[in-house]
């Protein structure tokens, strides 16, 4: 795809990084996103996309706006409540880049319409908040053989993984082999709003490194921040045998 004077001079300051170019802001535009979560991460996510000039991204959310996700969910406002997700968030993306191919699903994600919703996509975020759904799309991508971009938020703390299931690599069910009988999620335990910015922007970060083929510190890793601590460590991920995937 051919980058007109005006996308030159948009992305210039990624042009001129050395691990990018225009081969590599190329790569960018011509990408294919899935965003499944429209929510805390999808928002700060779906920005960082959009400004960096993927050009394919799709929106998975089947809920409406409720004015107790304004102080995470930032590309709502409250004269937005009421309306759904994905109908604000693709005016909004259009208005930061009215090049990009939008395509909305106004649903949940099941089991009977996954492959539908995911087949023309290469990477796929997981910003979702239970982890009925996580395991879906987990053992879907496994299956698919897709890459996996997912992270996870709560009170001051946050997790990001980046499964390239193309490889050999654990998987979401060799961290976490059973859901725990305690809901975990914003709406129970709360969240401290900066912490979904910083975990979907850092979704953000490895989509735009997997896109470039940039080095993968994540391989076999799990990202863990502490938001009251300001640490980030890494954590390795085995191949747990409890894991139903056997993978």
């Amino acid at each position: 795809m051919k980058l007109s004077n005006i996308d030159f001079k948009k992305f210039s300051k990624q042009i001129i990084l050395k691990n990018i170019g225009l081969a590599g802001q190329k790569k960018i535009i011509d990408s294919k996103v899935l965003i499944i979560g429209m929510g805390g991460l999808g928002c700060p996510l779906s920005i960082y996309l959009a400004n960096a000039g993927v050009g394919n991204i799709g929106i998975v959310d089947d809920d409406k706006i409720e004015i107790t996700n304004l102080n995470r969910q930032i590309l709502f406002t409250l004269e937005d409540v009421g309306k759904y997700k994905v109908n604000i968030a693709k005016k909004k993306i259009k208005q930061i880049n009215n090049k990009i191919k939008l395509h909305i699903f106004k649903k949940k994600v099941n089991k009977d319409n996954i492959e539908n919703i995911i087949k023309k996509f290469d990477i796929i975020c997981d910003g979702t908040d239970n982890f009925d759904t996580r395991y879906l799309i987990n053992d879907f991508c496994l299956k698919k053989k897709k890459i996996l971009i997912s992270a996870a938020v709560s009170k001051f703390n946050g997790h990001l993984f980046n499964f390239n299931f193309k490889k050999k690599v654990p998987c979401y069910r060799c961290f976490m082999p059973e859901k725990p009988v305690i809901k975990r999620n914003c709406e129970n335990e709360g969240i401290m709003s900066p912490v979904a910015g910083v975990l979907g922007t850092l979704q953000a970060n490895e989509v735009l490194k997997t896109i470039l083929n940039l080095k993968f510190d994540l391989f076999k890793k799990i990202l863990i921040f502490d938001g009251l601590k300001m640490e980030f460590r890494k954590v390795n991920l085995k191949k747990n045998s409890k894991c139903k995937n056997r993978c």
